[in-house]
């Protein structure tokens, strides 16, 4: 008998749709009515500078519409993406003040459209944190640093920022998890696309069993790691005269794809300020593949999280047959089917 001590709550965010907003086949509000129609929330993520124009400038009106479309939908706001992108300039990157300056207009926007809780990347370090603190503080605004694959727990700028979390003991600082970090198998819709593509059966087996090889190694600890890594993949693609079409395949396996243990998460938990639910397949028995539900959610449950976990479909970067919509609903169906297992008493 399992007795949980909590229950996440499910949503999405709308970078799972991604083709159907850059084909201009859903508009951004489309997108938000869709969501709430088939019941994908209640949790909505919205990718700022993808889904808004001229972010993190609102357009005249916006907050109020965003506001009501969200309201009519039935949705509640879980985390806007922000973008914490130091190389915006060509020939140098942005110092502390500048990156200071250029997230803070961001979480001014998050707090004008009520997002509680802000995702930033990994340009932002240890001290620039600390300095964003008094304004998410002020904004009343979290601030969550997502660690994505190649990243993991084990990153040392992650372990740096664990400690200067202790240190602060805020509640408006945390982490969001991506669970592309701890992939168990390169996905098989993957392989099975390229397969389609042209790409040979000789390079798509040592393409898994490089990647396999990198997952019995050592974790990815700094840059230098990816880049190895990342060369290692390109001479493969060459080895076997795969062109551009093999160069796309074997760039996504190593950053997309991380190689952490799903249960190592386990001491960021206490962390986790909001989860990107990450997934690529769903198999005819309902289950994920590559992602043990089981291993992730039960984790979650036990470090007592009642947060959003938003489902995030990145299978779309090769998957083109599979409707995005219907994908999120398998997954949120499989993530609602392992929790209620886990919260049976």
């Amino acid at each position: 008998m399992t007795i949980a001590l909590a229950r996440p709550k499910l949503g999405v965010t709308l970078y799972s749709f991604t083709p159907y907003f850059h084909g201009r086949q859903y508009s951004f509000w489309e997108l938000i009515r869709i969501v709430g129609e088939r019941g994908l929330g209640p949790g909505l993520e919205v990718v700022g500078f993808q889904s808004i124009r001229g972010f993190p400038r609102l357009p005249d009106g916006f907050a109020t519409q965003f506001r009501n479309a969200v309201q009519s939908a039935g949705l509640e706001l879980s985390a806007l993406g922000a973008n914490a992108d130091a190389g915006l300039h060509p020939d140098r990157l942005l110092d502390d003040d500048e990156l200071e300056a250029y997230m803070l207009a961001q979480l001014e926007t998050a707090h004008a459209l009520g997002f509680p809780t802000v995702r930033v990347q990994y340009s932002v370090t240890p001290d620039l944190m600390e300095r964003l603190l008094p304004h998410a503080e002020r904004l009343d605004v979290v601030l969550g640093m997502e660690i994505h694959a190649p990243h993991s727990v084990h990153h040392p700028d992650m372990l740096a920022l664990l400690e200067r979390y202790e240190k602060l003991g805020s509640p408006h600082l945390g982490f969001i998890p991506d669970w592309g970090s701890s992939l168990t198998r390169v996905p098989p819709s993957m392989l099975a696309t390229y397969r389609d593509l042209g790409l040979s059966d000789e390079l798509l087996e040592h393409f898994e069993e490089q990647w396999k090889e990198f997952h019995r190694g050592p974790i990815v600890q700094n840059d230098d790691d990816q880049i190895a890594q990342l060369v290692r993949m390109a001479e493969l693609g060459r080895e076997f005269d795969g062109g551009d079409l093999a160069q796309n395949l074997l760039m996504q396996g190593v950053g997309l794809f991380g190689h952490q243990k799903p249960e190592d998460w386990k001491p960021f938990l206490p962390w986790a300020v909001h989860v990107h639910g990450k997934f690529y397949d769903i198999d005819a028995d309902g289950n994920e593949p590559s992602i043990p539900h089981d291993i992730v959610l039960r984790d979650l449950v036990e470090a007592g999280y009642t947060r959003y976990i938003s489902t995030e479909w990145e299978g779309w970067h090769w998957n083109t047959k599979d409707d995005p919509f219907d994908m999120v609903a398998k997954q949120q169906s499989l993530a609602r089917r392992t929790l209620d297992s886990l919260v049976r008493s």
